[in-house]
């Protein structure tokens, strides 16, 4: 091998170990939102209103 095809090679392995750990970086992100999004608490429901019930017909 070339000193070129090296460092060609050298090149490409450090992209696709970058790429792996992107993707998993990416993923425990995912994760980590998920868990994020459900121990929110709810949102408070709108005020009740009450209906007026016509009994004087």
């Amino acid at each position: 091998m070339t000193n070129t095809q090296q460092v060609i090679e050298r090149a490409m392995t450090f992209v696709a170990v970058s790429k792996a750990l992107r993707e998993r970086e990416q993923q425990r992100l995912a994760a980590w939102k998920r868990r994020v999004d459900i121990s929110r608490p709810l949102p408070p429901l709108p005020r009740a209103v009450q209906l007026s019930l016509k009994l004087d017909r």
